[in-house]
C-alpha cells in the first residue's frame, strides 16, 4: 500500500461561499496543504526544496464534489502518492467529514518538479521517491507519456470574456498565481458571465435554484505573477436537463499565452431540497450565443 498522510481543517465562516457551503477553490487549499504536510513528514519541507533549488507544481487537476461542507465542520484529507514519472508524480486525494465519514470530494493532481530559478523541469532523483514511497512496489517509474488534455469546444460568439490583474493577495510563496486562485477567477467570471445574461446572484435564488460544481479538470500551462493582466473566456457547453458543461480559458494579455483551461461541470441544485432539478426553459434561452452544441 502506498505511504498515506492525513491531514484535518476546521472550516472557517470565510471559506465559505454565498451557499453557505466551503468554496469550491478552498477544497483546492486543503489539498495543497495536506500535499506540504505530506512532504513535510518524509523530510521534504519548503526549507529543503529551497536548499535543492526546486520545487513542485500541479500541472493537471481533476476534482470531483460529492457532499458540501459547512461552517463548524472539520475536513479530513488523505493523501498519497501514485505514481511517478522522469520528472511528475501523480498525487490522490480523499476529502470527508470527520464527524460522519462522508466524502466531500476525491482529486488527482499531477504535480511537476521543477528548478525555482529557470522554471524547466528536474528528474526525481531516487532519493527522493525512496522517502514518498518506501515500498520498492510503489515506486512507479514508467515511461508513457500522461494523456493529453482534452480538447474544448470552440469558442462560440457570445462567449463572456473580461481582463483582470493578478494582484498581491493572488501569488504564493512560489511568487506566482496561486493554482487555487485561477480556480477563483473562474467562478467568479461564471458569476459575472451570468449577471451579463440577466441573472445575477439574487434572480438565481429568488428562482428557487442554484448552480454548483459537480467536477472540474483543469491544466495549468503557463506561470504568471503580480500585476500581469489576464484574459477570463467562459462559455456553455452541452447543456442537459439538469448539468452543463462550463469552459474557461484564461490568457495573458501581453502574448495571449494560454495560462490554463478548464472543462467544468455544473448542476442545477433546487435550493429548498437540495435535489437536482431542471434548468429553467428561459435561463438557457437567455445564453443562447455563448452555448456550444456537440453534434450528438
Amino acid at each position: 500500500m502506498p505511504l498515506t498522510f492525513s491531514m484535518s481543517f476546521p472550516v472557517r465562516s470565510y471559506e465559505c461561499d454565498y451557499y453557505g457551503h466551503v468554496n469550491q477553490a478552498n477544497y483546492l487549499r486543503y489539498m495543497q496543504e495536506a500535499a506540504v504536510g505530506a512532504s513535510t513528514a518524509v523530510g521534504y519541507d519548503d526549507a529543503r526544496y529551497r536548499e535543492l533549488g526546486t520545487l513542485w507544481l500541479i500541472r493537471d487537476l481533476h476534482i470531483e464534489y460529492h457532499n458540501q461542507l459547512r461552517f463548524g465542520d472539520t475536513v479530513e484529507v488523505r493523501t498519497w502518492v501514485d505514481d511517478f514519472r522522469r520528472v511528475r508524480s501523480r498525487r490522490h486525494y480523499e476529502l470527508r467529514s470527520a464527524a460522519t465519514g462522508q466524502p466531500a470530494a476525491v482529486a488527482s493532481a499531477d504535480w511537476v518538479y521543477l528548478n525555482r530559478v529557470t522554471w524547466q523541469p528536474v528528474q526525481i532523483d531516487a532519493a527522493m521517491i525512496a522517502a514518498f514511497a518506501p515500498d520498492p512496489a510503489d515506486r512507479t517509474q514508467a515511461s508513457q507519456r500522461r494523456a493529453p488534455f482534452e480538447p474544448l469546444p470552440p469558442v462560440p460568439p457570445g462567449a463572456f470574456v473580461e481582463e483582470r490583474v493578478v494582484e498581491w493577495r493572488d501569488i504564493d510563496l512560489a511568487r506566482h498565481v496561486n493554482n487555487a486562485n485561477y480556480l477563483a477567477y473562474m467562478e467568479e467570471a461564471s458569476v459575472k458571465a451570468a449577471a451579463a445574461r440577466g441573472w445575477p446572484m439574487e434572480r438565481i435564488e429568488a428562482a428557487g435554484f442554484g448552480i454548483m460544481a459537480r467536477s472540474h479538470h483543469i491544466e495549468y500551462r503557463v506561470q504568471c505573477g503580480l500585476g500581469e493582466t489576464l484574459k477570463v473566456t467562459t462559455y456553455l457547453a452541452d447543456p442537459r436537463r439538469s448539468t452543463v458543461y462550463r469552459i474557461y480559458l484564461i490568457h495573458r494579455a501581453s502574448d495571449g499565452a494560454l495560462v490554463a483551461q478548464s472543462r467544468s461541470q455544473f448542476m442545477c441544485v433546487d435550493l429548498h431540497n437540495g435535489g437536482l432539478m431542471r434548468f429553467p426553459p428561459q435561463f438557457v434561452d437567455d445564453f443562447g450565443d455563448s452555448i456550444v452544441r456537440s453534434a450528438s
